[in-house]
Formats: structure tokens, sequence, C-alpha cells
């Protein structure tokens, strides 16, 4: 069990580890398969959107120890004037990480959904959907549990 830091209002990995682990277990088989950059833009992209700054530090961290080009992930934010930076597999996916983030604004148009099938096989496409769930869920979480923008919970005893 993870010791919760001070400053939070509740600390999922103490206050209920059977659902925090599986949690991270469906976060785990969500990104299977995936590339580990492709799963981060993800994750940035739908923290963005969603004003996690939990798990922007996290991720953001968790890329550029990984090798990302800090340009690249300065550029997620406005990934669609970015020309010439993002791949048609990564356009598809944060094209598709935007509207499944605004759910319940407008739904998913079936465009940018046919254009993530277009790059992305059945098994990838699913794993994108669920990648995107997940940050999704993990930023209600840490937004709602008040994590505390510089602790990760990873590295947590």
């Amino acid at each position: 069990m993870t010791v919760a830091p001070e400053q939070t209002r509740m600390w999922m990995p103490a206050s209920n580890p059977v659902v925090y682990k599986a949690l991270v277990a469906l976060q785990r088989a969500s990104s299977k398969d995936l590339d580990a950059g492709l799963v981060e833009l993800i994750y940035i992209r739908a923290s963005q959107i969603n004003g996690c700054a939990y798990c922007l530090h996290m991720h953001t961290s968790d890329a550029l120890e990984s090798g990302a080009d800090p340009v690249t992930l300065g550029l997620i934010a406005a990934w669609r004037e970015s020309t010439g930076i993002f791949d048609d597999r990564e356009r598809a996916a944060l094209a598709l990480t935007d509207e499944v983030t605004r759910i319940a604004e407008s739904g998913v148009r079936s465009g940018v959904f046919e254009a993530a099938r277009a790059v992305f096989d059945d098994y990838e496409l699913g794993q994108v959907l669920a990648s995107i769930a997940m940050i999704n869920t993990w930023n209600r979480i840490a937004i709602s549990g008040g994590y505390p923008t510089s602790f990760d919970e990873r590295e947590s005893g």
C-alpha cells in the first residue's frame, strides 16, 4: 500500500486498494502492444484537456525520460496546427482523444473515428480507445482526490 501525501483529499491506493489495483491492471492491458510514445501522447493530451496537473507532470516526465523530443511535447496542445510534427497515426489518436475526452459536448464524429480506423487495425483501435478511457479515469481520480502535482504514486512506498 502506498502512503498518501498529506495534502490529498482522497488517495485511491490507500482508500481502495482493490479498485486501484484493478485500474492499474486495466491501464496496463489497455496500452499493451501500442507504441509507448503514442500512449504518452494520448495521456498528455487528455490530461491537458481535463486540466490534470498530476497526470501531466507524470506523463510528460515519463515521455522525456524515454527520449521524447521536448519540442514535440510542447506542441501537443496545438497538435492540429503543428504540421510536420505528428504522423498520421499520432494525429488520428490525438483527434480521437480530443473527441472521446469531450464526448459529452458532441459525441465522436464519424469522420474522426473513420480516420482512426484507417490507420489502426481493430485491435489497435480498441487499445487506443481503452487508453483514452483509462487516462480520463485517472484524471478524474487525481483531480477529485487533490493529488499533488509533483508526487508520483509509483515511487511511494
